[in-house]
Formats: structure tokens, C-alpha cells, sequence
């Protein structure tokens, strides 16, 4: 892994993002694997008073994402570029769920993650999630133009 990209690092970000929002705290991270965890808390939830779709989407993408940045040297980046999703089960309000995702492919320009969504009480699985991430460079910040 590159630099300062490790589990210490990314639960210890300071930062408002998403992942903190969320509550999601990663648990492993390796050249080709990693694992995070999600409380479903009734933020989470949707009307049924299961975990919304959209969060476990949301933590799938997270847990690809951070699996990409850590492999990737200093100089790149990586943006979402497509999600495919299936729920298969549900997690209640008080569970915790387990994104673990395996790397598919490392291209040049792109990053493929198989995301298994599991739920801690019950083992089941909950949702399964392909994660495609576009590899970018780090460009410096530039002045903002002014409109006419």
C-alpha cells in the first residue's frame, strides 16, 4: 500500500465526509482486499424500518474506493465511475453490516471491486455489489476564473 493510506489512517481522518456520516469504520485494507463496517442506525433506514438501499450502496462504494486510493500511487486518485447492485436480505435498525471487497481487476485507468454486504447478527447476505472506479491524477488546484 502507498503512504499514509492505511485503516489508522482512514478511521482517524478528521474531515466531514460521507464516511463519517455514515458511521463506517474500516476494519482491513490490503493490496487486494478491504473490509469495513456500518451500524444500521434509523438514519439509516427507509420506510419499511430496514437499511435503506441507498446507504449500503453508499458504504459499497466507500469500502471500493478506499481499496483503489490505498493501492494507488501518491500522484492518483480514483472517482466512482459505475455501481451495480442487488439486495438480497435485509439488516434491521441495531445490526451492523460487513462490506468485504475483493479487487477484480487492476488496469491503468481502472479498478473493479466485488463488494459482499453481510449482516454481523444474522451472516446473511445482505447485498452483492460491483464497484467500477475511473483512475485519475491528482491535479494541483488552480485559480478559479473569473466569468466575464
Amino acid at each position: 500500500m502507498t503512504g499514509e493510506r492505511t485503516v489508522e489512517s482512514v478511521n482517524g481522518y478528521q474531515g466531514k465526509n460521507l464516511l463519517k456520516t455514515l458511521g463506517i469504520e474500516m476494519v482491513e485494507l490490503s493490496e487486494k482486499y478491504a473490509e469495513a463496517k456500518m451500524p444500521v442506525t434509523e438514519a439509516l433506514q427507509q420506510t419499511m424500518g430496514y437499511l435503506h438501499g441507498g446507504a449500503t450502496i453508499a458504504l459499497a462504494e466507500t469500502v471500493g474506493g478506499i481499496g483503489s486510493f490505498a493501492i494507488l500511487p501518491l500522484d492518483e486518485a480514483c472517482v466512482g465511475m459505475q455501481i451495480s447492485a442487488s439486495h438480497l436480505s435485509s439488516a434491521s435498525i441495531g445490526d451492523t453490516v460487513v462490506a468485504k471487497a475483493d479487487l477484480l481487476h487492476k488496469g491503468g485507468r481502472s479498478h473493479v471491486w466485488d463488494v459482499n454486504i453481510y449482516s454481523e447478527k444474522s451472516g446473511k447476505l445482505i447485498s452483492t455489489i460491483k464497484v467500477t472506479n475511473a483512475i485519475v491524477p491528482i491535479q494541483k488546484a488552480r485559480p478559479k476564473k473569473e466569468l466575464p
